[in-house]
């Protein structure tokens, strides 16, 4: 043993009678590592996702959505399953991502050009790039 501290080794454990006893977990708190960079991992892996950009349909691809539209809307009470492919803008970033949805359609509502699924989807007509589904089996376009 070092002589030097020979003297205070056999002292007593202090203990403050103003302040309460830290617990093991808040003591080994203060030596955790410090986070200097926090959120740039998940920045960088915001900046590593990928998204689409948006092809809009040609006037002929137009003309042909709005068809299927309307066959749509004439059937609605009978309420037959179709599979539409719309485009979902990204809230972070340019470009989106597309999705395809199969489902009946509840309402077509043209103020706000917007179609409402089953599902209460709400698909902005602008943004739809297909709509399939066996209503249009054997039509010719």
């Amino acid at each position: 043993m070092n002589e030097k501290y020979k003297e205070i080794m056999s002292l007593p454990h202090h203990v403050s009678r103003s302040r309460p006893h830290m617990s093991m977990i808040d003591r080994a708190a203060q030596f955790s590592p410090f986070a200097a960079l926090m959120g740039h991992d998940e920045a960088l892996d915001e900046t590593a996702r990928l998204t689409d950009s948006f092809a809009e349909p040609d006037e002929d691809e137009k003309q042909l959505l709005d068809e299927k539209l309307r066959m749509v809307a004439e059937m609605i009470e009978e309420k037959p399953v179709i599979t539409v492919t719309y485009f979902i803008p990204d809230d972070k970033k340019d470009g989106g991502k597309y999705v395809s949805l199969a489902d009946y359609i509840k309402k077509i509502d043209v103020l706000n050009r917007e179609i409402i699924t089953g599902k209460n989807t709400r698909i902005p007509v602008d943004f739809i790039v297909g709509i399939g589904g066996d209503i249009f089996d054997g039509i010719i376009y």
